[in-house]
């Protein structure tokens, strides 16, 4: 989607429809700059109050070859960010297969607002049909913005596209079933997006021989049980930057049965989503290469499929990971601890600044947490601060979450250095001490987005989450 900004309203040909958002105490005013035919009468008729999400079409009122609405803002003073995406669908949803390009006027939202607004609109602009035979019918290029008076610039514009692209991405790739998307299936992803910016990233892929080199058993424990064989996928951005690089860690079970001890069967075509971690770090970087951010990151994918065989990995094994410490795998369904951790171990090569891990781990965490806000588990308060600030810029947010030393003790084993699971509480929090265990090195936040990479029902689908989050805390750091 491409955005366009302007002070004043205009006419263009290829505008086809014209939003304009409303105060419901402020609507007179609002309209001022408009000549509305019968403005006065076509109120008291419809009884327009301008509430909020109210919408009132003017037909042939302002220009006759102009689709003309007001979309009710409520009282705009009272306006709350979390409905703008309601606003935004609205407009997206009667537009997107009528119009090529359309204007909105967005002066009487609250100038604060509009960022999160222009990024609502790109949100809204999403569909998936790639394996339908008959396709979406979507239209809409351009969205022209008219304000007044406004914070956005051209910068935030073309930061707004980027996240966009690479959200937009990641939910494709989370959209994808699990016979299509596997883990060779991202490394070739993360090739030809190193192709496609070549300048920009460098890609590195293990496979699995070199892990069992690098002693990686862990990981291996997992990707054994599947025909598809594993891959750690690293892509590098601005190595040339002289500058310790922030890492960022995804999760990439393409598909999760829960191994020998198998999930019910309910739901689990969901599965496919186990990866919606790698995925948003794959995201990530295309809006990187397409920001053209000055900041050296490095991504980097743990990917592996999950599933039960007679090389699967047993309830009670015990494998030593690449940092030396030994583990008591008591549950194969707390899989994605154990591609994570060795994975976590691996990228101290690149000396990072900090570290942040996105996966969707726990069940747990979606209990706690419900599918609002990501889980943030960090021991460093000034990390934390970053991301919750980022999580509110964007609207991408997060809710700490402890990471405690007593919580520790629910992961010893008798028989090795750590067991892979806690028992029936805090699930979500010792999984995250779990991987404290790998990451002492180096300052690390851990992102649980079990609960905001993807919704189910009628609408079900990836969300892209957290890439506006990551996109906004990398930007903040330039």
């Amino acid at each position: 989607m491409k955005f366009t900004l302007d002070t004043a309203f205009s006419t263009p040909a290829s505008s086809e429809s014209l939003w304009i958002l409303v105060d419901s105490e402020q609507l007179q005013q609002n309209l001022q700059t408009y000549q509305i035919n019968h403005l006065e009468n076509i109120l008291t008729a419809s009884q327009f109050k301008a509430g909020f999400n109210e919408n009132l079409p003017l037909i042939a009122n302002i220009n006759e070859h102009l689709n003309a609405q007001l979309l009710g803002l409520g009282k705009s003073n009272e306006l709350k960010a979390i409905k703008l995406a309601k606003l935004a669908q609205s407009i997206i949803k009667s537009s997107q297969t009528k119009f090529k390009q359309i204007m909105v006027d967005i002066s009487a939202l609250p100038s604060e607002l509009h960022y999160l607004f222009v990024q609502s609109l790109a949100q809204a602009a999403y569909g998936y049909d790639e394996f339908k035979s008959k396709k979406n019918e979507f239209k809409l290029e351009t969205i022209h913005l008219v304000a007044q008076q406004t914070s956005l610039d051209v910068a935030q514009l073309n930061l707004i596209h980027a996240v966009q692209s690479g959200q937009n991405y990641a939910r494709d790739l989370g959209n994808r079933p699990g016979n299509i998307c596997f883990p060779e299936y991202l490394a070739d992803q993360a090739i030809a997006l190193a192709a496609q910016y070549p300048e920009l990233l460098k890609v590195t892929i293990l496979n699995e021989q070199q892990m069992a080199d690098l002693g990686m058993n862990a990981f291996l424990a997992v990707s054994k049980g599947s025909d598809r064989p594993g891959r750690i996928i690293t892509l590098e951005y601005n190595a040339k930057i002289d500058q310790a690089p922030v890492v960022l860690v995804g999760k990439g079970v393409t598909f999760d049965t829960g191994g020998i001890s198998l999930k019910p069967g309910l739901g689990m075509d969901e599965m496919k989503f186990d990866m919606c971690g790698a995925a948003s770090v794959l995201g990530t970087m295309q809006a990187l290469c397409e920001a053209q951010l000055p900041i050296h990151v490095v991504g980097a994918i743990a990917a592996a499929e999950n599933m039960p065989s007679g090389h699967a990995t047993r309830p009670g094994d015990i494998v030593t990971t690449m940092s030396g410490q030994t583990i008591e795998i008591l549950n194969t369904d707390a899989e994605g601890r154990l591609v994570l951790c060795d994975t976590l171990t691996y990228i101290k090569r690149y000396n990072p600044a900090l570290v942040i891990d996105i996966a969707t781990l726990t069940g747990a965490c979606v209990v706690a947490l419900g599918k609002v806000v990501s889980g943030l588990f960090t021991p460093d308060d000034e990390l934390a601060n970053e991301l919750q600030q980022a999580g509110e810029q964007s609207l991408d947010r997060v809710w700490r979450m402890p990471v405690m030393e007593e919580y520790q003790e629910l992961l010893d084993s008798p028989f090795a250095d750590i067991a892979n699971i806690g028992g029936p509480y805090g699930g979500a929090i010792t999984a995250a001490c779990f991987l404290e265990r790998f990451t002492r090195d180096y300052r690390w936040a851990h992102l649980d987005v079990a609960g905001t990479a993807w919704i189910s029902g009628a609408a079900k689908g990836a969300t892209g989450r957290p890439v506006p989050l990551l996109m906004q805390f990398l930007a903040n750091r330039v």
